[in-house]
């Protein structure tokens, strides 16, 4: 397989990247296609969908058959099929995002910007595909193994201080950062309230501790 396209956002680290699609609304991400592929005609008539599927390539596959999902704590292996760890035979990911628009007049176009991605900046796509209601949504389905976990979004906490320390950083890039944070990006068996974690976002280091299920974010 080779890269149709890559995706840019504000993903500059693995750590703080949600783990699945449509956990962090808000965030939009450029699909920017290969050059072969930038032709209208490779995309005529999927500016009508809301929503499409990215299949997209990781860091190099594991051939282990078991792996330890983080919502069991890490403690608990189940086999690789039963999971969507990203430590899998192929190294293929799949996530379904929102179709805001395309943009068909930029320099580099036409280019898809899209919601909800789970997508490191720059990971290479390998195809697009639309997503289709009637047969892709299914209102009976169960959640296996993952119905039994009972998350608790963390509370986040952003005091005037830190917001000063990054001054370049919206008020919507505060509101994606506590949407990343109250999904805990924390490994599930860590719980140290007196670790420092950090990842990346948009060129700056994100500093943030947890205690008692609140998230708060530290200065630089």
């Amino acid at each position: 397989m080779t890269p149709i396209a890559h995706i840019h956002n504000a993903y500059t680290g693995k750590f703080g990247v949600p783990r699945q699609s449509g956990m962090v609304n808000g965030l939009v991400s450029r699909i920017v296609l290969e050059p072969e592929y930038r032709r209208e005609e490779a995309l005529r008539g999927l500016e009508s969908f809301s929503h499409i599927w990215l299949l997209w390539t990781f860091d190099a596959p594991c051939k282990s058959l078991t792996v330890r999902p983080p919502l069991l704590g890490g403690n608990k292996r189940m086999g690789v099929f039963a999971t969507r760890s990203p430590f899998r035979p192929n190294n293929i990911g799949l996530s379904s995002v929102r179709l805001q628009k395309i943009d068909w007049n930029c320099t580099d176009g036409p280019v898809l910007y899209v919601d909800g991605a789970d997508l490191m900046n720059g990971t290479a796509i390998v195809d697009i595909k639309p997503y289709l209601p009637f047969t892709d949504a299914h209102t009976d389905a169960t959640g296996g193994w993952t119905d039994d976990i009972q998350t608790e979004p963390l509370q986040v906490v952003i005091t005037d201080e830190v917001r000063s320390a990054y001054p370049t950083l919206t008020p919507h890039d505060w509101d994606l950062l506590t949407q990343m944070l109250q999904n805990d990006p924390r490994p599930h068996y860590q719980d140290d309230s007196q670790r420092i974690y950090s990842f990346e976002y948009a060129q700056h280091t994100i500093h943030f501790t947890v205690d008692n299920n609140t998230a708060t974010l530290t200065a630089k």
